[in-house]
């Protein structure tokens, strides 16, 4: 037996007091980034003497006299003389002015793809970090079309590695970051749209980043409402009860684990214009957002769980595109829906062998607690699809399976409407987040028959895993809507990700914003109907 004086336990609770006070909390960092994106401004001044640094992209065969339009074009030719240049490839020297302005060149194929561009925006960032510039201009030689998206990607990059994800570090004094961009030369670009797509991508990945004792639900609920209040959008917050009068029982069977009842699914709208008062949407936007998955009674091993915080990006990703497309007062109707809860492990976890009935009446057979992510959509799929949208896209981190078919460079796409597909992998060749469109046929189904309810929730098996995902979340959505599947394999990346210099990438909102604003998927639909 071990005598325990109350004092020990009062000196225990005390302890557990001081320990629980030093816990970061949503009051000590802010749920949304504070700081503002660079300025951007246009220059054909042929100087650098206020720059820190002067990036340019040209060809991999570049002329002599392409270098006349840079500042000091000696230093620079002299830069490009050093060996035979290859595609790909980053130089550096400094200038010799007074601010001793950082030079890096970069080459690039005429016929690069939309990523090799950004990777190589990337590392000329990178190149330049160790100056810790404030002010940098960019630029971009060569034929016009080439050039003009060369500059795009070195627009993007300098937007990402400007921004900071959070952090509980001390600050420093010293620590700098890219305060104005300058686009040197007559190239024009639509900055507009480079800066709402950046802005949506660091959104995506600041909120993913969060801790999960920061990023809780209730701290997310009150992140959204004021996203919603800054961008004029219309925000409704379903919580358990309400969920409970929906029939959402797949959503509930998930979040029966949490210590508090503050789970629910966000519904958001963005109506422009003239449309202020459409019911239905042309876009719904759905988004997994599992703040932080243990994997319930079917517990995760610790590798496995280590950065499940990170399980809400699909959430993210399908925000962050709504307030994108806020920003640039893109001419369609669209909501968004967010699945936002935990996944926990406690006496009312829901259990294998549990049947559930989901908001439209289809009921599921459980079969393991870490496929929660597709509970969850399940239900939040079938309350959007009330809305009649004309076409409904989710993003979620969803399964392994797709990482190991796909590893985390690309991710998978799906879709039940094979007229979409040949758009779907364009906005992911011409965004730069590349995608990879998966089998979506019927006779998969048959790996999902249940002999006590409608559907399994998923095998036993691994075995294509990410398909039957897709095909279980397909019973969800009405044959009459068309509809995509993304699973964010690429959601996060050790060492980032084309132009992306963390972690945690952000990828699909410039997948979004390209199907949707550039590849036109919705007017395809029009046609087609």
């Amino acid at each position: 037996m071990i005598r325990v004086s109350l004092a020990m336990v009062k000196q225990a609770a005390g302890y557990r007091n001081h320990v629980r006070s030093n816990v970061p909390s949503t009051r000590q960092m802010s749920l949304l980034p504070t700081s503002s994106p660079p300025e951007i401004a246009k220059s054909r001044a042929r100087t650098a003497g206020e720059l820190d640094a002067v990036l340019a992209i040209v060809p991999d065969a570049p002329a002599k006299e392409l270098f006349r339009q840079l500042p000091e074009s000696e230093r620079w030719q002299e830069l490009n003389a050093r060996a035979q240049p290859r595609s790909g490839t980053v130089r550096t020297t400094v200038l010799s002015n007074r601010q001793q302005t950082l030079a890096v060149l970069g080459y690039i194929r005429a016929d690069a793809s939309t990523f090799e561009r950004l990777s190589l925006a990337g590392r000329m960032l990178k190149e330049s970090g160790s100056r810790e510039p404030e002010a940098v201009g960019l630029i971009a030689l060569g034929e016009a079309v080439p050039a003009q998206a060369a500059l795009h990607a070195l627009v993007a990059a300098t937007y990402a590695h400007a921004f900071s994800l959070p952090t509980f570090r001390a600050p420093s004094r010293d620590e700098r970051h890219i305060k104005r961009i300058v686009l040197l030369g007559d190239e024009a670009i639509d900055t507009r749209y480079e800066t709402a797509c950046a802005g949506g991508n660091n959104l995506a990945r600041w909120l993913t980043a969060l801790p999960p004792n920061v990023l809780d639900a209730r701290g997310y609920h009150r992140a959204i409402a004021e996203l919603a209040r800054r961008h004029g959008l219309t925000f409704k917050w379903l919580d358990e009860q309400a969920l409970r009068r929906a029939g959402a029982n797949a959503f509930l069977a998930v979040s029966a684990a949490n210590e508090q009842r503050v789970a629910g699914i966000a519904h958001l709208k963005y109506r422009p214009g003239r449309r202020k008062t459409a019911s239905s949407p042309d876009l719904a936007l759905v988004g997994k957002g599992i703040l932080f998955d243990t994997g319930g009674v079917n517990l995760k091993q610790h590798r496995s769980m280590l950065d499940m915080h990170t399980d809400m990006g699909g959430s993210a990703v399908a925000l962050a595109t709504l307030i994108a497309l806020a920003q640039l007062r893109a001419p369609i109707a669209a909501d968004a829906w967010l699945a936002i809860t935990e996944n926990n492990i406690g006496p009312k976890a829901y259990r294998p062998q549990e049947v559930v009935r989901a908001a439209n009446g289809v009921t599921i057979q459980v079969v393991h607690t870490d496929a929660e992510g597709r509970m969850v959509l399940a239900d939040t799929l079938a309350l959007a699809a009330r809305t009649k949208p004309k076409f409904m896209i989710d993003f979620a981190t969803l399964t392994g399976a797709a990482v190991y078919a796909l590893t985390e460079r690309m991710s998978g796409v799906f879709t039940n409407r094979p007229a979409l597909v040949e758009k779907l992998v364009a906005a992911g060749r011409a965004s730069g987040e590349r995608v990879w469109n998966f089998p979506f046929d019927s006779d998969y189904d048959s790996d999902l028959e249940s002999k006590v309810a409608d559907i399994l929730q998923c095998t036993t098996e691994g075995k294509g895993d990410h398909i039957l995902a897709a095909r279980f979340l397909s019973r969800f959505v009405p044959e009459a809507i068309p509809w995509a599947h993304v699973d964010l394999s690429a959601s996060t990346r050790t060492g980032g990700l084309g132009h992306i210099n963390t972690e945690i990438t952000g990828f699909g909102v410039r997948y979004a914003l390209e199907l949707i604003l550039k590849q036109g998927v919705l007017q395809s639909l029009d046609r087609k109907s």
